[in-house]
């Protein structure tokens, strides 16, 4: 099972697409580790610099929408290539979050009041979020503020991370 705690990266902003995720042009490469360099590459957010803020993060939280566009599974691979293995947002385009969790990671829905609440008080900070999925809570920590947020995922969900994704999972069934 991978990890789901760590340093958070927070991306503000809604729709953000598989283009922006892993740029098109870089889907001829032979490897998932190939994709390692180009991840969020294309993405404008005020501030934000890939090559500077990526490094050292291992969860994202973001806004609505997040992984809107093509149905590839590129987009997660960039991500675990990139020891992120879990994404919040108030939502996900369908194929993708299912991607996600297909390879073993999450893409975890809070309410958007949540999210504006976890932006407002932890962005901007080092940030430090534990996942206890036995107890489906995230604790997230910075500068001395701490939040306990309960989440929810379906048992199937459950299943596909705790076997490391759908292959395993199947393999682990059939």
């Amino acid at each position: 099972m991978k990890n789901f705690s760590g340093n958070v990266l927070f991306l503000d902003g809604s729709d953000i697409n598989t283009d922006e995720i892993i740029p098109a042009k870089y889907l001829t490469e032979n490897s998932k580790q190939a994709l390692k360099p180009y991840f969020l590459e294309d993405i404008r957010l005020e501030g934000f610099n890939a090559r500077r803020d990526v490094e050292g993060k291992n969860i994202i939280v973001t806004r609505a929408n997040f992984g809107c566009g093509s149905s590839r599974e590129h987009a997660p691979w960039a991500l675990e290539v990139n020891n992120i293995h879990l994404v919040i947002a108030e939502s996900f385009a369908r194929i993708f979050r299912q991607n996600m969790f297909n390879c073993g990671m999450m893409a975890v829905e809070l309410p958007a009041r949540t999210i504006d609440d976890i932006f407002k008080d932890f962005a901007h900070r080092e940030t430090y979020l534990e996942t206890d999925l036995d107890k489906s809570v995230f604790t997230i920590t910075a500068d001395g503020r701490h939040a306990k947020i309960p989440f929810s995922i379906s048992n199937f969900d459950r299943a596909l991370i705790t076997t490391g994704g759908w292959v395993d999972y199947a393999d682990s069934k059939y």
